[in-house]
């Protein structure tokens, strides 16, 4: 059952016109806390750095198309590190490619951004007191041709690509950290010196929001990024 306190809940939405429509809706709602509002991916995945373990959002409502970090890789990467935070896409994309990617990622739930308060406030509680996974009408056909043509020997799965920000050099460098390799050896290899390698990885932390090799390995493996 959905606990007495408030639900609290997250927007990430670069679209000031589409966070003003959320907020008019979300004055609707009874029973929630508006924990933040970001405007891209990496804002949001900074605020659940910053935010201690009893704090945590219970919802994150969550845009597809957004700069800095899109809305599929900041789920990926939120989801491996806060299983416990369902993500809902509130979108206008309903092509198969992004929702395919979405469920993929972890998300939730995926809607469309012209539902009423009243849906929103269905597919909160649908997901949280029931672990559904509420979509909207024509997402939901969209995921069942999906599901079929899966089933009937169509596309499998394809991997999680990295984040753009990460760069080539950080890429084979991560790539070496997954298989664990330290910083020595990855130097030797790539002949570079060790501190140069100290300070990719350093970056590489940074730009994954991570704070330890143990992470990003759990990371790497959820999102599959170097899967065969």
């Amino acid at each position: 059952m959905i606990p007495s306190s408030k639900i609290k809940i997250v927007l990430t939405e670069d679209n000031p016109i589409n966070r003003s429509t959320f907020l008019q809706k979300f004055s609707l709602m009874e029973g929630y806390e508006l924990l933040y509002v970001a405007t891209n991916g990496n804002e949001c995945l900074s605020f659940l750095k910053g935010t201690p373990a009893k704090n945590l959002p219970d919802i994150i409502f969550m845009d597809i198309e957004m700069p800095v970090l899109n809305g599929i890789q900041t789920i990926a990467m939120a989801k491996s590190l806060y299983p416990q935070i369902h993500f809902i896409v509130l979108t206008v994309i309903d092509d198969d490619e992004k929702i395919f990617q979405a469920i993929q990622a972890g998300a939730s739930g995926y809607l469309l951004k012209h539902e009423p308060a009243i849906f929103l406030q269905e597919a909160i509680n649908n997901v949280l007191e029931y672990g559904g996974a509420p979509m909207s009408p024509a997402i939901a056909r969209k995921a069942l041709q999906l599901l079929s043509k899966s089933s009937y020997g169509g596309d499998q799965p394809a991997q999680q690509q990295l984040p753009e920000r990460i760069t080539g050099r950080e890429e084979e460098i991560l790539k070496y950290m997954v298989n664990g390799w330290d910083a020595k050896r990855i130097s030797s290899v790539l002949d570079i010196s060790v501190l140069t390698v100290r300070k990719h990885i350093a970056n590489i932390y940074e730009k994954l929001h991570v704070q330890s090799r143990a992470e990003i390995i759990h990371m790497a493996h959820h999102n599959k990024w170097f899967s065969a």
